[in-house]
């Protein structure tokens, strides 16, 4: 458990500098923006309970905003993944549920289950994300372009990175 709380803590602070001090400063044009920043709600725990999602999403937009100079966009998109991203895993639960101490990763589940729940959420953070920034329909369907480019480019680094630094546990 302690464990836990440390790793997720470091991986906070590791994914907030990365975001804000290398994806931020990359130029990629007008509908490349990608937040690598949200595979911290991704990855958290099955066990996490509800009511501390919602303030860990809120702390993690509200740390992104300042540094984004957002005024809270980035802590509206992430309280709402926070928010649906336990009906999202009650869809791609197996029958016989989640074990104990499992994380939502690649190495534990599998490709087309991670690719399928972390596109999901990412998509959904974009979507309210770009829209907030936005705030008008007029530009709905270049908004809703900047959500799929951005969300591919997201999802590729989210895949990326579950490679490069996650090890699945040896059996014992």
């Amino acid at each position: 458990m302690v464990n836990t709380i440390g790793r997720n803590i470091i991986r906070f602070f590791v994914l907030v500098l990365v975001q804000v001090l290398v994806i931020k400063n990359i130029e990629l044009g007008r509908f490349v923006n990608p937040f690598v920043y949200v595979l911290f709600m991704i990855v958290l725990p099955f066990e996490t309970p509800k009511w501390m999602l919602l303030i860990i999403g809120f702390v993690l937009g509200l740390t992104i905003d300042m540094f984004y100079d957002t005024m809270g966009m980035h802590a509206a998109a992430c309280v709402f993944i926070a928010f649906v991203r336990p009906s999202v895993l009650n869809w791609f639960s197996p029958r016989e549920g989640y074990e104990f101490g499992m994380q939502p990763t690649i190495q534990y589940l599998g490709v087309p289950w991670f690719l399928s729940y972390s596109a999901i959420l990412i998509v959904l953070h974009h979507f309210v994300l770009f829209f907030i920034e936005v705030f008008r329909f007029s530009e709905f369907f270049s908004t809703l372009l900047r959500v799929i480019i951005s969300s591919i480019f997201t999802l590729l680094l989210v895949v990326v990175s579950q490679y490069l630094f996650n090890k699945k546990k040896e059996e014992e």
